[in-house]
């Protein structure tokens, strides 16, 4: 496939982790896919592949089932959690189904081997799809209960040496409360670690921020919802939070 983009304006980073909730792709349903929305993002994806970018995904599955919600419901917190792993696979096929009606080349790779839906993780396979230009899917988060997808975001970009975690968010950046109920918040165009974690900032739980502070990682925040911000921030510009050292 040609790619129309390139040429353009050269990426601020070669290799990134795109990290959404499952939320995400519900639109403004309350439960489930919208693909139109899992489209709009596919396409999100695609810009930025078109840069030759190489980008790693991680999606949540709390569209689907929470393993915090049933634990809460009374269910036995590691079968909830595997529950909510499970719930990612199936996120992350839609998404591969989407990025593949574009023309992307994609690997779903579960850390729960399921050999006839998605590929099992071995590391140095996942970065031999990304050197071929593939879109990456990590589904089923770390294969372990008792850790969210953000922890696991942050360990396969680690793993995979991305250049920088990208946490797709209903608002434009990392602000001080909430911007829904609060008119008045202020957003932090830079925020270190560990203002995050003493401040209680709602960027992501406190062990993958842990993580990505030990591996020097950083996190920029930004608004899934503006069309072309994804690739925007790729190119030096738009509206967002970095959070580092």
């Amino acid at each position: 496939m040609q790619d129309d983009d390139a040429g353009g304006a050269r990426p601020i980073l070669d290799r990134v982790m795109l990290k959404i909730s499952g939320e995400a792709l519900m639109g403004d349903q309350g439960y489930g896919l919208h693909p139109p929305t899992v489209e709009r993002i596919a396409r999100e994806v695609q810009s930025v592949h078109r840069m030759g970018v190489e980008i790693c995904m991680v999606i949540g599955g709390g569209n689907i089932f929470r393993g915090l919600q049933g634990s809460a419901q009374g269910m036995e917190r590691t079968t909830a959690d595997y529950m909510g792993m499970l719930a990612t696979v199936m996120n992350a096929l839609a998404m591969q189904s989407a990025l593949e009606t574009l023309g992307l080349h994609t690997r779903v790779i579960s850390a729960i081997p399921m050999d006839q839906v998605c590929e099992p993780y071995i590391r140095r396979r996942a970065v031999r799809h990304l050197e071929k230009k593939r879109v990456v899917i990590f589904a089923a988060g770390t294969g372990n209960p008792y850790f969210t997808t953000d922890t696991a975001a942050t360990l396969r970009a680690s793993e995979m040496s991305c250049g920088a975690i990208f946490k797709g968010t209903k608002v434009d950046g990392v602000y001080d409360s909430d911007p829904v109920k609060n008119p008045d918040a202020v957003r932090y165009d830079r925020v270190t670690y560990d203002e995050v974690l003493s401040k209680h900032l709602k960027v992501m739980d406190a062990s993958a921020i842990a993580l990505a502070r030990e591996n020097r990682l950083p996190i920029i925040v930004f608004s899934l919802d503006e069309p072309g911000g994804f690739r925007g921030i790729l190119e030096g510009r738009g509206t967002y939070t970095r959070v580092e050292g």
